[in-house]
């Protein structure tokens, strides 16, 4: 399974941002798909995830009304809609997923995933 994750960029404070995630081989349309990040000196965090069957989400508290998790059956791909960027959603985002099946509450599980992606940075500038 590879997954490739695009999207990243500098922005401002305040402004909106789409990446985006494309599965290709084995996918995990048994299980779902999630973002995660990682900021200088920080340990990687979950951001958000998405039941491929169903679309039931699930959002850390710090993005929650802010970034939009979605995915596209037809293409394979996961999209973080991110608005209202903070200089501290600066990070290197990566997309990753979990071919299990998980119920929504376990999607936040970084051990769960078993396919990453290579990462994308976001940086937000005050």
């Amino acid at each position: 399974v590879q997954l490739q994750a695009s999207g990243g960029g500098l922005k401002q404070a305040g402004d909106s941002l789409r990446l985006s995630c494309v599965a290709s081989g084995r996918t995990f349309h048994s299980g779902a798909m999630g973002w995660f990040r990682q900021a200088p000196g920080k340990e990687r965090e979950f951001v958000a995830a998405i039941r491929w069957t169903d679309g039931i989400t699930l959002y850390t508290d710090a993005v929650k009304g802010r970034f939009t998790i979605s995915r596209d059956k037809a293409k394979n791909t996961v999209y973080l809609q991110m608005s209202t960027l903070k200089p501290e959603d600066t990070a290197v985002y990566y997309c990753a997923g979990d071919r299990s099946r998980t119920i929504p509450s376990n999607m936040g599980t970084m051990s769960r995933y078993d396919g990453w992606g290579q990462g994308t940075l976001v940086t937000v500038s005050s």
